[in-house]
């Protein structure tokens, strides 16, 4: 097992799996400059894993994570003076917006696990995981409006195909919060578990037993399906499948399920172009 931690994000690697959270507990895992900063390390860190196969997003202490950090706004007037809002520093994004959609950026699967709250820029961290498996008593808001603000951390990005847009519109101008099952649905959450980090770390061990190239041509097409036309999808379907079929990691796959025993992958090989 490799093990990373430090005094805002914790990160474990054992088989293919990164178990990251969140870890400012006495202040619910509120988002705070350092937290910003911390985030973003963990993002980079794990982007240079070249046999990582999934990811669980968690928060320790007693919420996921309860948004900006507005115990005063010097706060937010900090993350602001780091980076101009509208200068994108991360490729589409800027420095606030890149903690949410590094996750979308990762090459494997993400999966959130949700407790207590999850509130404004918390649930927007949250949206950019692949999945978000949510406690039965956690408490969810786009939560922006009541300090007088829009979503601006991915949000608009993160919601579309998620929540019906009359819907979407009608959270963030109330800034109400919702249940746990009220988010299921919604769309916000995939499900809701009695324990959602032990069923996350269970799913990312599921997934890590696939192939690391169909997995990872998966989350590719996902992509492409999220955002281009029928054509560029149809295409970027067979160049990735084409890519896939008769490589190392395919035969593998094929072999150990006719031998009814446990692949033995190699660690994913580059990605085509297209």
């Amino acid at each position: 097992m490799i093990q990373d931690t430090t005094s805002l994000v914790e990160i474990a690697i054992a088989d293919g799996v990164a178990d990251v959270r969140l870890n400012r507990p006495q202040k619910m895992n509120a988002l705070s400059p350092a937290m910003f900063d911390a985030i973003i390390a963990a993002g980079e860190r794990l982007a240079r894993e070249a046999d990582l196969r999934a990811v669980v997003l968690s928060g320790n202490g007693n919420a996921f994570c309860a948004g900006l950090d507005l115990e005063s706004m010097a706060a937010l007037d900090e993350v602001g003076r780091k980076t101009p809002i509208a200068e994108r520093t991360h490729g589409l994004s800027n420095y606030a917006q890149h903690i949410c959609m590094l996750w979308r950026d990762l090459p494997v699967p993400v999966i959130a696990a949700l407790h207590g709250v999850a509130f404004g820029g918390g649930l927007q961290l949250a949206l950019g995981a692949d999945l978000r498996f949510v406690a039965p008593d956690t408490r969810l808001s786009v939560m922006e409006m009541k300090w007088g603000l829009v979503p601006d951390m991915g949000g608009m990005v993160l919601t579309r195909g998620l929540v019906r847009e009359d819907r979407l519109r009608e959270l963030i101008y109330t800034a109400r919060v919702v249940s746990a099952n009220e988010a299921l649905e919604l769309g916000l959450a995939t499900r809701v578990s009695d324990d959602p980090r032990a069923q996350a770390l269970a799913t990312a061990r599921e997934i890590a037993q696939r192939s690391p190239d169909a997995i990872r041509a998966a989350k590719r097409l996902l992509h492409v399906a999220a955002h281009g036309d029928a054509a560029t999808t149809l295409l970027a379907e067979s160049i990735e499948q084409n890519a896939l079929i008769g490589g190392a990691n395919q035969r593998e796959a094929v072999a150990a399920n006719l031998q009814k025993r446990a692949p033995r992958f190699s660690p994913a090989s580059e990605p085509p172009q297209y």
